[in-house]
């Protein structure tokens, strides 16, 4: 079910099961010690959700402290809304008073959210749900979700996804809000996706959805784990805190298995700390400790413009070789986790070599070192990485795929970690030829200084660079081709499959395939046809174009 208000308001939708359980909440409030304030005497509710914005008739509303105000405040507007009651905190309790509904009072309605949700949709760790496949790690999460996906499609599985950049549900593809949904959303996802018959779901799970109880009252058939490399310091203090904060999916009141990634350093720690049965895997050609023991090796056979073939090998001496369609030996090492996971979830290995032994990986991943030029002219690669790591591994492989020059174009994130720009930097111009800096999401930053930072970095750590400054990213990429020609590739990387840019809390239409696309076109060059949605008419100019009118 597709909220309207979501898709009038330019948001992703908001999803719920077509018929979800009738619930009483008085035995809501029994299940987790809550204080009625009001008559609950008859009252039912048929889900939860955080937010006014998204919230049906019959549902109850979880009102939680933010960061400026607190969710209580909104209870006469979800009242209005026809919420059934409100489940709050003691401080809300007050503030929601003057609502005139139930209330339910708990110590931490944010950290019971999970249980209340799977509670309310009948998709707690007891109920029969499809297998579910969740991936944690810095970097490849979302890739690790669309390949395996897309594996247990050529298998015949009926699948769903939740990623970064997209769910899925049995063939049915929505924009996603979050990496990982807020639970009271997760659950309704989840008994959606089992109302419309999905089998197995895959899931991205970042280290915020561990810390933020989004993914509280789910159990994972498998965890997999890819790297950890500096990224989101903004919400935790240090790498430690960082690292701890993904440990919990590791654990059996989360998962039953894992899958464990040693190429990264943190992959022998969180085998050390792992809870569950698991296995290990390994790239040889990518990997900090390449000759480490592990269960599962992944070894790289070609590497081309249209994707990268391998070879995975078990400890017993099984293996397989496949492609995976994109460039990039960390693409091959998220494959081949992929694959693993997908035999720890039950799937056997005959029915895996069938599908995949010298066959392509029929997966399609959004923004992901995707290439979106055609075969004449520069190659153009749209990916959303936006970390030094993510960098590294990326310019090296369109370096090893590219006969002639190799640019880098990207921007960094307003109010986000601002820590990792100087390396982000170093990073892009030590790795390219030419570094083009332009902007991002400024979100309530000062653009102009972000770039500034942004290029500082890149002439500190090659002072004899070739680096230009344009803004805005429009007009970035337009100059960014006539830098190029044929034989020669560009790599913009951080705006990947996102439709948008966060401009003031603003979300303006915005596409960076699309946007590629059309440089090139004004170039000269053939461009194929998207496969993607276009966030704006075919010959509409952005507004945020400054130098073509709207």
């Amino acid at each position: 079910m597709i909220d309207a208000s979501s898709a009038a308001s330019h948001l992703p939708p908001v999803l719920r099961p077509e018929h979800p359980p009738v619930r009483s909440l008085s035995e809501l409030a029994d299940r987790v010690d809550g204080e009625v304030r009001g008559d609950a005497a008859g009252v039912t509710l048929t889900g939860v959700t955080l937010a006014t914005a998204d919230l049906r008739p019959g549902e109850a509303f979880v009102a939680i402290r933010g960061v400026n105000r607190h969710g209580a405040e909104f209870a006469a507007e979800a009242a209005a809304k026809g919420a059934v009651a409100v489940i709050t905190d003691a401080a809300g309790a007050e503030a929601a008073t003057d609502a005139g509904l139930p209330i339910v009072v708990v110590d931490d309605p944010r950290a019971r959210l999970g249980e209340l949700s799977a509670w309310a949709y009948g998709t707690g760790a007891d109920d029969k749900l499809p297998l579910l496949l969740g991936t944690t790690g810095t970097n490849g999460k979302t890739s690790v979700s669309h390949i395996l996906e897309g594996i247990l499609d050529q298998l015949g599985v009926v699948t769903g996804l939740s990623s970064t950049a997209e769910r899925h549900i049995a063939g049915e593809v929505i924009v996603s809000r979050l990496t990982t949904p807020e639970a009271s959303e997760f659950h309704a996802l989840l008994a959606l996706m089992r109302e419309r018959g999905v089998e197995a779901v895959a899931v991205e799970v970042s280290a915020q959805a561990l810390s933020r109880h989004r993914v509280d009252g789910l159990m994972f058939d498998v965890a997999a784990f890819t790297n950890l490399s500096h990224d989101h310091l903004d919400d935790y203090a240090d790498m430690q805190e960082y690292f701890e904060a993904k440990l919990p999916l590791f654990r059996p009141d989360r998962s039953r298995r894992a899958v464990i990634c040693l190429d990264s350093a943190a992959g022998a720690d969180v085998a050390a700390r792992c809870e569950v049965p698991y296995e290990t895997i390994i790239t040889p050609a990518i990997a900090v400790a390449p000759d480490a023991d592990a269960d599962w090796r992944v070894d790289i056979v070609e590497e081309r413009q249209d994707g990268t073939r391998f070879t995975l090998t078990a400890r017993d001496g099984r293996s397989l070789t496949t492609v995976v369609p994109t460039i990039g030996r960390h693409m091959a090492a998220n494959a081949g986790l992929a694959i693993v996971m997908a035999l720890q979830a039950g799937y056997t290995w005959e029915r895996l070599v069938t599908a995949l032994d010298g066959e392509r990986i029929d997966a399609y991943l959004p923004g992901r070192t995707q290439l979106v030029s055609g075969p004449e002219g520069p190659a153009i690669y749209v990916d959303f990485g936006h970390s030094p790591d993510a960098f590294e591994k990326t310019l090296a492989a369109v370096r090893r795929v590219t006969p002639g020059t190799v640019v880098m174009l990207f921007g960094a994130d307003g109010d986000r970690d601002a820590s990792k720009r100087y390396d982000m930097a170093r990073t892009a111009v030590e790795g390219s030829d030419i570094l083009v800096v332009t902007d991002h999401h400024p979100r309530f930053e000062d653009p102009d200084a972000i770039r500034a930072t942004l290029v500082a970095g890149a002439r500190k750590a090659r002072p004899d660079a070739e680096i230009y400054e344009y803004t805005p990213p429009e007009r970035a990429i337009r100059e960014t081709v006539k830098l190029v020609g044929d034989g020669d590739a560009v790599l913009w990387a951080g705006p990947g499959h996102q439709d948008y840019r966060d401009i003031r809390g603003r979300r303006a239409p915005y596409s960076a395939r699309e946007l590629a696309r059309r440089a090139l076109r004004d170039a000269g060059w053939a461009v194929p046809e998207p496969v993607w949605p276009v966030p704006y008419p075919e010959h509409e100019t952005p507004a945020s174009d400054p130098e073509r009118p709207a």
